[in-house]
């Protein structure tokens, strides 16, 4: 096994389920986390059947299953809430997996944080790393709380603002799509038994996936607002200001909302790492080297691929710069083909009526290819 003994920076979905993979496949694994409190985000998560299948081959598939809402199919409606089409969605995990549940990414890490600590990786909360010092053999780390160790990989999963991905010297930088989310978790209707996005209303678009037996997520695409409101601080007046003219099922929820509802609001931001995403035994990994606009809803797929890939990889026969070579073989282009296409899916809904602009078609096509092996 060419490595042993891992750091891996970011207790997100990416980094707990490498933590994970990792563990399983013997090596040493130290994890940090630059939040005191190690929790989820409490609005909604698409998933889809591609990151299914790496949370089962990490073992906690069951336990997000126990609450997640599983479908086959969405819709597609008018602003009025009118049925535009039904979209039977591709088996991307394989067809003993739904193709998609909705879930409360609360409940998903609170499953993977578990699972984490029950494999026994070490877990520090509170620190990130401050410098980094390589030898051919090894990583010496100091962290930011004036600790220090050494590792025979690390790994940055610390997201789309990675400071890892500055620190070993990437050069990629997120930047606006051009598109912001407004999210809130409410109360789920009966009748909701699938994920349903309205076209053609005030905005660019907006949505609903269904996460427990009694909760949804929904959502408003809008333009990018001013950016003062970024974070859990956006009103609910705000949102049913910029959401009025969208009616259905839609229409309903929002309108339900108790007053004290918290509303996250964000720019939408993408960033592609377009080469090697390793320098010597450091690399950065899931939204840290990739992050894309939601419109397909596979950045958690993405992730998890990273993660377990990376763990089969760097713990089998290969030397570590062939398993990392052979990784980025694997990885760059898939991930590629799905920023292009979501950040193509952005733009139709930013300038409506371009020529030729078949959103339908790209999510199918889209989804099909990532039936594939990873």
């Amino acid at each position: 096994m060419p490595v042993h003994k891992v750091l891996v920076v970011g207790g997100g979905i990416t980094g707990s389920v490498l933590s994970l993979a990792l563990a399983q496949r013997g090596a040493d694994v130290e994890l940090v986390e630059i939040s005191p409190r190690w929790f989820g985000v409490g609005h909604g998560i698409t998933v889809q059947g591609n990151a299914l299948k790496a949370l089962r081959s990490v073992g906690v598939l069951d336990r997000v299953l126990e609450r997640a809402v599983p479908f086959d199919f969405m819709r597609l409606r008018h602003a009025d809430g009118g049925l535009i089409v039904r979209l039977d969605t591709p088996h991307t995990g394989g067809p003993d997996l739904p193709s998609t549940v909705g879930a409360l990414r609360a409940d998903l890490q609170s499953a993977l944080c578990d699972a984490v600590y029950g494999h026994g990786v070490t877990v520090r909360l509170g620190l990130s790393v401050d410098r980094l010092d390589q030898s051919a053999g090894h990583v010496d780390v100091a962290f930011t709380d004036g600790s220090t160790g050494r590792y025979d990989l690390v790994v940055g999963a610390d997201g789309i603002h990675s400071q890892m991905r500055e620190l070993i010297g990437i050069e990629a930088r997120p930047r606006p799509v051009g598109m912001s989310i407004f999210r809130v978790v409410g109360h789920r209707p009966p009748e909701m038994d699938c994920a349903e996005v309205y076209y053609g209303g005030p905005r660019y678009k907006a949505g609903y996936s269904p996460i427990s037996a009694d909760q949804c997520y929904a959502y408003l695409l809008d333009e990018n607002l001013d950016p003062s409101l970024i974070g859990p601080r956006a009103s609910l007046g705000l949102l049913r200001e910029r959401g009025a003219g969208y009616g259905g099922t839609w229409g309903e929820v929002i309108a339900a909302l108790p007053d004290d509802t918290a509303v996250d609001y964000r720019w939408i931001e993408a960033v592609l790492v377009d080469e090697p995403w390793h320098r010597g035994r450091t690399m950065v990994v899931g939204d840290a080297a990739h992050a894309c606009p939601p419109l397909i809803a596979q950045g958690a797929a993405m992730c998890t691929e990273d993660a377990v890939l990376l763990a089969e990889l760097v713990t089998g026969d290969e030397p570590l710069d062939k398993a990392l070579t052979h990784f980025m073989e694997r990885r760059l282009p898939r991930v590629r083909m799905v920023l292009e296409n979501s950040l193509r899916l952005a733009d139709w809904e930013i300038h409506p009526g371009t020529p030729g602009a078949d959103p339908a078609r790209i999510m199918s096509e889209t989804l099909a290819s990532l039936t594939a092996a990873a």
